[in-house]
């Protein structure tokens, strides 16, 4: 048994979504930009559970619904209505750096004199708790624990700069893991940590634009996949197309494995590998280092799955599904307390005895 004081949980994981909607050809700006980005945070639901939230900007203002819950409790057809706009993000959240609370719920907003702002961020700053004091110390008041209110204030500290510069500024100052997607009124931005620890992809919608932490939540709506955004890359996306650039210095890639071990969706393609073609290769590399007198192999659901098949094809031992899921418990890993995860996983999984 693990101690309850031990906290082995993953510490940086959210999803985050963005869509721009460009005018139509006869110059109409398009309004119905919440739908995309509803169904696209749904498709990204794996990879938070605890919050969920949307941003929107319609030409005037930015609008935000965010509450604790799932995607599809959060959100009723009236608030879908509500939020009406050409331009948003969005954020499910796994609570990391900061408490459980609405207070924490992403996207994060901020109104400026010279316009609003919202941020969506995936991943853990470690110098969060030094920014956070060096705002403090130059009068900046805070509302929330997460570190994504740190990046919110930043950018609103160097706004008057222009907007590129609020953010080249911002994220030379942040240090660790960080994928971002921002919405503003000059347009949708996103940008990834020099060592690319958390993904961030970019899609194409009709003739807008999309911004996902997967590339299963681009398909989901109909989208093509175009790239992965770059480590140290910041891309704009506004009318004129999208505009990217570099910043930082050049570092070596540290795509987080946890990713393809368990976190990413068996659909999804992150730096040009497939999650599930990931899995088949670990399971029959683990088969080749590791073998055994079996008589099946299992996987444990779902991301053991691919692994289990991989090591069962390498092996030459028959696959069998000798455990259940129940599909309506969540992710047991990312269940903030560990007594949380053990008691979970007796509800969620069980052995079939014929097997």
């Amino acid at each position: 048994m693990i101690q309850e004081n031990f906290d082995d949980k993953l510490h940086d994981e959210c999803g985050v979504y963005g869509v721009y909607l460009n005018k139509a050809q006869n110059g109409e700006r398009p309004q119905n930009v919440t739908s995309p980005c509803y169904f696209g945070l749904y498709s990204l639901q794996h990879r938070g559970q605890e919050s969920s939230g949307i941003a929107v900007y319609d030409g005037n203002q930015i609008k935000v619904k965010k509450d604790i819950g799932l995607v599809g409790d959060v959100f009723n057809k009236e608030d879908l209505a509500a939020l009406s706009g050409y331009a948003a993000v969005g954020h499910v959240r796994y609570s990391t750096a900061g408490g459980k609370g609405v207070e924490n719920a992403q996207p994060m907003v901020s109104q400026m004199k010279l316009g609003g702002v919202a941020v969506a961020h995936n991943g853990q700053l470690v110098n969060y708790e030094q920014l956070r004091e060096m705002l403090e110390e130059t009068g900046s008041t805070f509302n929330s624990s997460s570190d994504t209110e740190v990046i919110v204030k930043l950018i609103a500290k160097s706004y008057k700069k222009g907007l590129e510069r609020a953010l080249t500024d911002t994220i030379q100052m942040i240090k660790g893991s960080f994928a971002l997607c921002v919405l503003t009124e000059n347009g949708l931005v996103g940008a990834r940590d020099p060592n690319g620890i958390r993904p961030l992809c970019l899609g194409k919608l009709g003739n807008g634009w999309i911004l996902s932490s997967e590339s299963c939540a681009i398909d989901a709506v109909n989208g093509t996949f175009v790239r992965d955004i770059l480590p140290g890359e910041i891309v704009i996306i506004n009318d004129d197309g999208v505009l990217s650039f570099e910043f930082g210095e050049k570092t070596s890639k540290r795509s987080c494995i946890f990713e393809y071990i368990y976190f990413g969706r068996p659909d999804s393609v992150m730096d040009g590998i497939s999650i599930e073609e990931a899995r088949h290769r670990m399971g029959s590399t683990l088969a080749k280092e590791s073998p055994v007198n079996a008589d099946l192999v299992v996987g444990v659901p779902d991301s053991g799955l691919g692994a289990a098949i991989g090591y069962s094809r390498a092996a030459g031992i028959p696959y069998s599904n000798a455990i259940v899921k129940n599909k309506y418990i969540g992710r047991t890993f990312i269940a903030p307390t560990q007594k949380e995860r053990e008691n979970m996983v007796y509800v969620k999984l069980n052995a079939l005895k014929s097997e």
